[in-house]
């Protein structure tokens, strides 16, 4: 008669799940499939999830295992399931919403694996860049925005260096962040971020 004390390690073996099958070339192609139809994502951010998923599981389909991935990723850019573009475009749209300026901008696509030709085309230009640093300065408390200070009123010179560097670690560039510190309201800042004209082209801010 079996002794108690197997039962614990018997319950363990039990619960402990099995090893994953290989892929596949059908795998492969499901699991892209489940990972564009449950993510926005690039084509660089796909090979590197199938990538990652062929190093823990290995290969069981025929040829080379990175050479299905390439494939899986040429035959989904051509129906439009990753688009590269498109990606790059909404994802610079929400980073800009939220504040960051072009060099977190600029960091964040390269990566996911954007083309340094699609990430120029997504650089804000100055309305773009005004209007982003104002959100951070609104969200973030900034500059004109600082609870406390009173409207006309500078920063101190070691409050203004510490915003500088924030709005420096948000990607703004060394003149938009003077400029919008330079700012005395809330009004004049609105003001100034307007200055630059209307809204890019690109649907940064529809």
């Amino acid at each position: 008669m079996d002794s108690g004390e197997d039962l614990p390690s018997r319950h363990r073996q039990g619960r402990e799940r099995k090893a994953p099958r290989p892929l596949t070339a059908t795998k492969l192609e499901e699991m892209a499939l489940a990972y564009v139809a449950r993510f926005a994502t690039s084509a660089g951010k796909l090979e590197a999830y199938l990538a990652r998923k062929l190093q823990e599981r290995g290969w069981d389909g025929e040829g080379d295992g990175r050479a299905a991935i390439a494939a899986v990723i040429a035959r989904f850019a051509d129906l439009g399931y990753v688009d590269d573009a498109g990606f790059a475009r909404m994802r610079s749209t929400s980073l800009l919403r939220r504040g960051y300026g072009a060099r977190r901008i600029a960091q964040d696509l390269n990566a996911a694996g954007i083309g340094e030709a699609i990430r120029s085309d997504c650089t804000p230009d100055e309305s773009a860049a005004r209007r982003a640093v104002l959100a951070l300065a609104r969200r973030k408390g900034l500059g004109p925005y600082t609870r406390g200070l009173g409207e006309g009123e500078r920063l101190d010179p070691a409050l203004r260096e510490k915003q500088m560097a924030s709005l420096l670690r948000a990607g703004h560039a060394m003149g938009v962040a003077r400029a919008l510190l330079a700012q005395t309201s809330p009004d004049e800042a609105e003001e100034w971020a307007a200055e630059a004209g209307e809204a890019p082209s690109q649907g940064f801010w529809d």
